[in-house]
């Protein structure tokens, strides 16, 4: 094992977007039970220290493969690609209006304590989400258009972002 491997190298996967979960948790649990610091609690100071990292290490791996956002963030950080998430923030003024009508409705949907227009605003954007990750594969995968990536990703921070506020929504009303 090589501890400055690149994330999917660590765990013995293809460097793409389009990942098998499955096995991905299957590799991080091999890992983790090679390198986990309870099998070496009887080992030297030094050893003990090498398994703390390797076992951080293997979690920062498996935290940033596991999530799709972190993964694109990560396949472009390898390409070479910066996302500029902090620095880019420019966006096409359609995408924007349609940002607001979704932060409206939601307001309006938790103001109303409407639980079921929360619930169907959850899911809609849900599948709009999985619409967007989808042609983000593609982009990254397929075509190896890390700008077009990069643009995908920054769109997908403010949708996923939505995603959570709705969440949260729905969450104030079940208190």
């Amino acid at each position: 094992m090589d501890f400055n491997a690149d994330h999917f190298t660590l765990f013995g996967l293809p460097r793409a977007f389009r990942l098998d979960a499955r096995m991905l948790d299957s590799r991080y649990r091999e890992l983790q039970a090679q390198v986990h610091p309870d099998r070496f609690t009887a080992a030297s100071d030094a050893d003990k220290r090498l398994s703390m990292q390797w076992a951080t290490r293997a979690n920062e791996a498996y935290q940033a493969l596991k999530k799709p956002l972190e993964r694109a963030n990560y396949l472009l950080h390898l390409a070479g690609h910066d996302v500029q998430a902090e620095s880019n923030t420019a966006m096409p003024v359609e995408f924007l209006m349609e940002q607001m009508e979704w932060r409206e409705a939601t307001a309006e949907a938790r103001a109303g304590r409407d639980h079921l227009e929360l619930e169907r605003l959850f899911q809609r954007l849900r599948d709009d989400l999985d619409a967007h990750y989808e042609a983000l594969a593609g982009l990254l995968d397929d075509q190896n258009d890390h700008a077009a990536a990069a643009e995908a990703v920054r769109r997908l921070m403010f949708l996923e972002k939505l995603l959570i506020e709705i969440d949260d929504a729905l969450a104030s009303l079940e208190d």
